[in-house]
């Protein structure tokens, strides 16, 4: 009888991700038909904000494309460490090459916390001239309409924070592939799903996240996360705390994904989950039912019938594609998607395998640093002592 009732709960728990892919079509649906908003021609200056450490693939064109952006006052500000940074020859091109663009390169940051990126935002921020504040990652390529999606919605004065969608541009490896479809695609159909099912959306994505300066510095400013992770998650759940809405751009850039071996696409992907448990556990164990793979295959294997076993995995074939197909190709309109989308159960096998590892690990590693990430997305230094 035992057996019994663990069989029926399995099959009946199997339904989740099946009604999970249903909630991003639902989502995704309903974003794309949202009325749209047409604001006052509301341009004010920007500062775009580029913490950097390391050199990315296809560097250059990645830091030009914010020299092309049809935009009538902004600057742009980089940051690195050290006159060392591998980054930094391909920005002082990108400066040479644009002498019309209002940009600088930043060398080094106080050592205000232990996270290198945050010391960076804290300079970038007090050296900056203007109030609406774009933060974006090296690895980001935009499009020339780039700041005036940015600022169309910060025309609306509810909105206190933005982030900003992304397509992938990967290197033609299963990696790259299987990256896209996760860090991709994946993560966009849980934000679109999250919107609608917490009345709007609680974090922002560190791509591109966007802030005016007095709202940052009534957040604490990020002084206050210098020894954190998660800085995105922060600041989209602090807005939204205050009573702002958090918007999403769907004039979709580019995420660069780089050249990586299969144990560092692990490695970022473990990355990604423990961020999520230490932050927002409930959300992460909820992260279950959104394991279509393993639930099919689990139902499959306990069902009463070859019909019945069928049913599971079909579902979850169809079900998956058509999630990959609205989110992915309409919305996103993300290439590699249409490339790889037969590679979504090889994704799924990957993401389960991490999903389950995130319970078992807060080691994290950060463009070549270790750290240990505590409760709260409190970050810890891992110190190596050497063997004599």
């Amino acid at each position: 009888m035992t057996l019994e009732l663990l069989q029926q709960a399995v099959l009946v728990l199997a339904f989740g991700p099946s009604l999970y892919y249903l909630s991003c079509v639902v989502a995704a649906f309903l974003y794309r038909r949202r009325p749209p908003w047409a604001p006052p021609d509301y341009l004010p200056p920007i500062s775009i904000l580029k913490p950097v450490r390391g050199l990315d693939r296809q560097a250059y064109e990645n830091f030009a494309s914010y020299c092309r952006l049809d935009y009538p006052q902004y600057e742009l500000l980089f940051c690195v460490e050290d006159q060392q940074d591998p980054a930094v020859p391909a920005i002082e091109r990108v400066i040479r090459d644009h002498p019309q663009v209002a940009a600088r390169l930043l060398v080094g940051a106080e050592p205000l916390g232990v996270n290198p990126k945050v010391n960076k935002l804290c300079r970038l921020v007090r050296d900056a001239r203007y109030d609406l504040l774009v933060m974006a990652d090296s690895d980001v390529r935009v499009e020339p309409s780039y700041l005036r999606s940015i600022a169309r919605a910060f025309a609306n004065p509810s909105v206190g924070a933005a982030t900003v969608a992304f397509r992938s541009d990967v290197d033609g490896s299963l990696v790259g592939y299987l990256d896209a479809l996760g860090a991709g695609v994946d993560f966009w159909a849980s934000t679109f799903v999250a919107r609608y099912v917490e009345g709007g959306l609680r974090f922002t994505h560190g791509a591109t996240m966007a802030v005016r300066r007095q709202l940052l510095a009534e957040l604490g400013g990020w002084e206050s996360r210098v020894n954190h992770h998660s800085d995105d998650q922060w600041l989209g759940h602090e807005t939204a705390r205050r009573g702002y809405q958090v918007a999403i751009v769907a004039d979709p850039i580019w995420m660069v994904y780089p050249h990586q071996s299969f144990r560092e696409y692990l490695r970022h992907e473990a990355l990604r989950m423990i961020r999520i448990r230490t932050t927002r556990p409930v959300a992460y164990a909820g992260l279950v039912f959104a394991q279509g793979l393993p639930w099919a295959l689990a139902a499959a294997a306990i069902s009463p019938s070859l019909a019945v076993a069928s049913g599971y995995l079909i579902a979850y074939v169809l079900l998956r594609g058509l999630m990959l197909w609205s989110v992915g190709c309409k919305l996103l309109r993300d290439p590699a998607v249409g490339r790889a989308w037969y590679l979504a159960p090889a994704r799924d096998a990957v993401g389960f395998y991490c999903w389950l590892a995130g319970y078992f690990t807060n080691r994290i590693v950060r463009r070549g640093i270790e750290f240990r990430s505590l409760e709260g997305g409190r970050l810890e230094p891992v110190l190596h002592t050497q063997r004599r």
